[in-house]
């Protein structure tokens, strides 16, 4: 089962000239759709004055989401550069916005195309990458006996302790990674009342 994926490792801006042209590049590390969504609308709003906001993003574990934007710019001299530059990163879960400030020289297709793709290229190149893995949250109810066991072969089996609650029984919520999750779920459930909570990233 996959459950790692390559992403950026900071945000960062870049910005370049190009025939007076202004290029300023955005990106975001997503968790959904939406999200890419939501981050596209907050650019645009933030940047209202500018000629043109084309993006692109990759979401999904295997990348399997893709999406991209022109904005006004000729058909694929935009946001396919982008998304192209994303593709050689070989990153996923990432939206990229690429702003332009129309500077009066026309760049013609292939000067699109490369400030554009090299606007993103060099963004991501600043912010850097990192694997991350998918995880799943869990929680468990129990008697206060069963604490010391239960605490013991969550940490034999990766799992991180996000909360902890005690009251008349002992609550605990934690995180596994994915893989290692039914493995651990059928080691505790004899233990107490156990949770799934779904994925955490």
């Amino acid at each position: 089962m996959k459950d790692s994926f390559i992403t950026i490792e900071r945000q960062e801006i870049f910005e370049q000239t190009i025939s007076r042209s202004r290029f300023l590049g955005r990106v975001c590390r997503i968790s959904s759709e939406d999200e890419a969504r939501g981050f596209i609308r907050e650019i645009r709003e933030e940047y209202r004055d500018a000629t043109h906001h084309c993006c692109a993003y990759v979401q999904g574990l295997d990348g399997e989401h893709e999406f991209a934007d022109d904005n006004g710019e000729p058909s694929g001299t935009a946001g396919r550069p982008i998304l192209g530059a994303l593709r050689s990163a070989g990153l996923t879960n990432v939206c990229l916005v690429v702003i332009r400030y129309y500077g009066g020289k026309k760049l013609g297709v292939r000067g699109l195309i490369e400030a554009y793709g090299s606007t993103a290229s060099r963004l991501l190149e600043l912010c850097g990458s990192r694997e991350e893995t998918l995880n799943r949250q869990f929680a468990l109810r129990m008697a206060y006996p069963e604490v010391n066991r239960v605490l013991y072969l969550m940490e034999q089996n990766g799992a991180r302790v996000l909360e902890k609650n005690f009251g008349e029984t002992v609550w605990i919520r934690a995180s596994v990674r994915a893989r290692d999750f039914a493995v651990l779920e059928e080691l505790l459930s004899p233990w107490g009342e156990f949770l799934d909570e779904g994925s955490d990233s």
